[in-house]
């Protein structure tokens, strides 16, 4: 990281390969060669913050691992600390909830609030894993896009629409969502009976200028049931330990929630180190992640630059919140599998196509990593890119 004072490593790589990792170990599944140079899955090449690595040695060398309760000890309380420190939002700790991870938690409450073949509306662009969930629960995902507030209403007029199921901020457009967005949502929801269920694993890497707004702000007191789902993992890179919590508004709705999981889930005690990791980030974590957002614009600012001056026509500006490009490369008229096969046969890098999430035309790229490798994507590209524009 360059300019002010320096307290954490960000330049450092991390040799990540031999250790299971789904970004680097893994691309062979996705792209079919092995080796490549990946920018992926949306995880972070950095090591967790020193502060929760630290917390993480002393509760192992403790030596027992039994049965755990997440209701015991801090982790409520280090939520609604970190909720009111970093939001300026008051949290009622008997409001949360645990498990084993956002999308766990998406299904149950799928389960809970929906039946096979019911909509569940969604913006588009679509983030891969609501994509799953919908599909092997066999609900209907209804996309909107994210500028489109009156397609927005006609999904959720329709009568079996029961879930808006809303990503804050977006991925993979990394879009934060302005409080007259939200409270349209909201009364939009409202009015016509469905469901909200925000999924804010993002929400701790708004960058500066913008300011995520959770929905407990939103729905306070409002009508209709909804749900929080989100996690430290995202912000704090420890997805691994498999550790999550949600927010329910309604006591009975979050009552129902949890003897699903504790009984017909059989998840009652929780990943103890995912407890630990999540008190450790949200009491002594901030100033790590206020050096990462940092260092993350930097990356993405690196990459604006450089397509600016290959390709300004591109007009490409960096996202509103989190690690993740992404691109629209459409006014290049470049053929998206011709961009693949460029990318992996010749550049050998990994990049997420725009079809993944429902969008040809766009490239996801991951710049949660040393501004090297960041470096080193972009120009790869770059020159993907240069050969296949049409006249380049």
């Amino acid at each position: 990281m360059s300019g002010g004072f320096v307290t954490y490593d960000f330049d450092t790589a991390i040799d990540r390969r031999g250790t299971s990792c789904v970004q680097w170990d893994g691309v062979a599944d996705r792209f079919g060669v092995d080796g490549l140079l990946p920018f992926t899955i949306s995880d972070m090449d950095f090591t967790s913050p020193p502060e929760v690595l630290d917390a993480l040695r002393q509760r192992v060398a403790h030596g027992v691992f039994g049965y755990t309760d997440w209701r015991l000890g801090d982790f409520r309380a280090a939520i609604r600390h970190w909720y009111g420190t970093r939001f300026g939002t008051a949290l009622d700790p008997e409001s949360i909830v645990y498990a084993p991870s956002v999308l766990n938690q998406l299904s149950q409450l799928l389960r809970m609030w929906t039946e096979p073949g019911d909509g569940v509306v969604v913006h588009t662009p679509t983030y891969d894993g609501f994509t799953k969930v919908l599909s092997g629960l066999g609900r209907e995902p209804r996309g909107v896009p994210v500028d489109d507030g009156a397609a927005l209403e006609r999904q959720l007029a329709r009568p079996d629409s029961k879930v808006l199921l809303l990503c804050s901020p977006h991925n993979p457009t990394g879009r934060v969502w302005t409080r007259p967005e939200l409270a349209a949502f909201a009364r939009l929801a409202a009015h016509h009976g469905a469901a909200v269920i925000s999924d804010e694993i993002h929400a701790d890497l708004v960058h500066d200028g913008r300011r995520h707004l959770p929905w407990t702000a939103v729905a306070d007191g409002g009508p209709g049931r909804w749900a929080v789902i989100t996690s430290a993992s995202k912000a704090f890179n420890f997805p691994a330990l498999n550790g999550s919590y949600g927010i329910i508004g309604d006591p009975a709705e979050r009552a129902a929630f949890l003897r699903r999981m504790e009984t017909a889930e059989g998840l009652a005690s929780p990943a103890v180190l995912s407890l630990t990791a999540h008190i450790a980030a949200y009491r002594r974590g901030a100033a790590w992640l206020d050096e990462l957002r940092a260092y993350v614009a930097g990356s993405l600012g690196m990459l604006a630059d450089r397509l600016a001056s290959a390709f300004p026509q591109l007009g490409w500006e960096p996202p509103q919140a989190g690690y993740l490009a992404w691109v629209d490369l459409r006014p290049l008229a470049v053929d998206g599998d011709a961009l693949q096969r460029e990318l992996v046969e010749h550049e050998k890098v990994a990049i997420m196509p725009g079809r993944v999430y429902g969008a040809d035309g766009f490239v996801r790229l991951n710049l949660g990593c040393p501004r090297a490798k960041a470096e080193a994507g972009t120009d790869a590209l770059i020159r993907a890119l240069t050969r296949l524009v049409p006249g380049g």
